[in-house]
């Protein structure tokens, strides 16, 4: 039986490459991208290659759509189709809304929430020629509530969570489940700014009294990418009782 396939974008690091990992260690074929960092993407390779599955990996920009086209080719011409989609690429920007420049603000709504519609327009067709499909997008608790300081991301994640709901009544339809799992604080770079008294003060807020591991996040992305065709347009909150 022909393995299955899972594309991860920002998949160099932290979440994203717990979570390619996590489906490799599962037998499928897997796909990362990332902007950047090169170095680390080919290291997420050869990690995922150590699991006997085949990995395609693609340093572009999951914001501009012409980039995601070319990775698509490479994904139909390598592997044929596609049956998981997680959308994690994203960037933060901390610092106040007044001090925000317009090409910050165009910057990360770009790579967060415009990225997530190149790669569902992309990989729904090839979801429909095979009649089902998941699509699952990496969001934040602050989409739900909204942060101080953080207005810009919040809104990209607010964004991403009202698409899912929309995205997943379109395609229900057509077996394909897209949901999204809003995070709380999870122990990755992303949160490595923090000062170690900023951190305690963090950690004393949440109720499970911890930062969340990027492979418990993977766990649960995996499950919701292999089960399930009835739990669809949730927004489904990981984040230790904090919000």
């Amino acid at each position: 039986m022909a393995k299955k396939v899972v594309l991860v974008t920002g998949a160099s690091r932290g979440i994203g490459k717990a979570i390619a990992v996590k489906f490799a260690k599962k037998g499928y074929n897997v796909v990362i991208s990332c902007a950047h960092r090169e170095a680390e993407l080919m290291q997420a390779k050869k990690e995922i290659e150590g699991y006997q599955v085949s990995c395609l990996a693609f340093l572009g920009d999951m914001g501009d759509m012409s980039t995601c086209e070319t990775m698509f080719q490479q994904i139909k011409k390598q592997f044929g189709t596609l049956d998981v989609l997680v959308n994690n690429a994203g960037i933060s920007y901390i610092g106040l809304l007044q001090d925000m420049t317009s090409d910050d603000w165009d910057r990360i709504v770009r790579t967060n929430l415009t990225s997530v519609f190149n790669c569902c327009k992309l990989a729904i067709p090839m979801m429909l020629s095979a009649e089902k499909g998941k699509i699952i997008n990496i969001s934040s608790v602050w989409g739900n509530v909204g942060a101080s300081c953080e207005v810009a991301y919040s809104a990209t994640k607010g964004g991403i969570n009202a698409f899912t709901k929309a995205l997943a009544k379109e395609l229900a339809p057509s077996n394909i489940q897209v949901n999204a799992v809003a995070c709380g604080a999870i122990d990755t770079e992303m949160n490595q700014w923090l000062e170690e008294d900023e951190l305690i003060q963090l950690v004393e807020e949440i109720p499970a009294g911890r930062l969340g591991q990027a492979e418990e996040v993977a766990d649960f992305v995996y499950h919701l990418g292999y089960k399930g065709t009835y739990l669809t347009g949730q927004i489904i909150s990981m984040d230790g009782g904090w919000t």
